[in-house]
């Protein structure tokens, strides 16, 4: 069973940087998308980062430039790095595993972390 725990939320003024944890266990194969989407009250959930599987990165518009999504092979995590923090980057971030198509494309969540900034 596959399961997603993120950390780091918190709670920074605008400006400031944070670093998002998604730490993945469980039977995880055939992944086409690794990735991080967030939410914000009263909103839908949007996609923030993906990293695919042929190693390329897409970003929402909003925070290109901005974030960075990696992922550690070794301690099997996803990490979100937040920099320039800006109020409307406030939400619940959310981890994501995509598999491929071809596996049914089955998507796996993490329970999310709250991100808040001030300004």
């Amino acid at each position: 069973q596959v399961q997603l725990v993120e950390s780091g939320g918190d709670s920074v003024q605008a400006g400031g940087s944070l670093t998002l944890t998604c730490s993945m266990s469980g039977s995880i194969f055939s992944i086409k998308y690794l990735g991080w989407f967030r939410q914000a009250p009263g909103k839908e959930r949007e996609r923030v980062a993906t990293l695919a599987d042929d190693g390329s990165t897409e970003y929402a518009r909003s925070v290109k430039g901005r974030f960075t999504v990696a992922r550690d092979n070794v301690r099997d995590t996803l990490t979100l790095q937040m920099n320039n923090l800006k109020p409307e980057d406030t939400a619940t971030y959310y981890c994501n595993i995509t598999q491929k198509p071809e596996r049914g494309g089955m998507q796996f969540w993490g329970k999310g972390t709250l991100v808040t900034v001030s300004s």
